[in-house]
């Protein structure tokens, strides 16, 4: 198995469809999931939701530059959204969330070996091996707080 593909499973596993790390994954802690919960405050935490479009917004910035666009994301608009006011709405947000997760994992499994060492946009931001290894550790990350969140949540 090539590198892109072990990378390009690694992503599934932590957004779509894996247990093996955290025993779970996003779309399995969070495609059930009532609006009115994605979006209760816990104290001065971020939200369920904010958090997975926080992911997203990072997934679907890099799936611009594997599909040949700009890199047009940036950290200090990685937490502003537009509030979720209703499940539709919710339900539309992971809709897009998911066909945008394997968009990205079959581009990742086409990256050439050279793109994948190759300068990410910039010298400044590292390989695109060494930012979506990141991508994927910042996802579990983030998939810890989500199953806390709702642990907390919802006892």
């Amino acid at each position: 198995m090539n590198m892109q593909t072990k990378l390009a499973n690694r992503f599934r596993e932590v957004i779509l469809s894996g247990t093996w790390i955290a025993n779970t994954n996003f779309k399995d802690q969070l495609q059930n999931l009532d609006w009115k919960i994605a979006t209760a405050k816990f104290r001065d935490l971020n939200t369920i939701a904010v958090l997975a479009q926080h992911v997203h917004y990072y997934i679907n910035g890099i799936k611009e530059v594997l599909l040949g666009g700009e890199l047009e994301i940036s950290d200090k608009f990685s937490f502003d959204f537009p509030p979720i006011e209703s499940q539709q709405q919710w339900e539309t947000f992971l809709s897009r969330f998911w066909s945008d997760s394997e968009v990205f994992a079959e581009l990742l499994e086409k990256l050439s070996e050279e793109k994948l060492n190759a300068h990410f946009v910039a010298e400044k931001y590292g390989t695109y091996l060494r930012n979506i290894d990141g991508m994927i550790e910042h996802s579990y990350y983030h998939l810890g707080q989500i199953v806390l969140l709702k642990k907390c949540l919802m006892h």
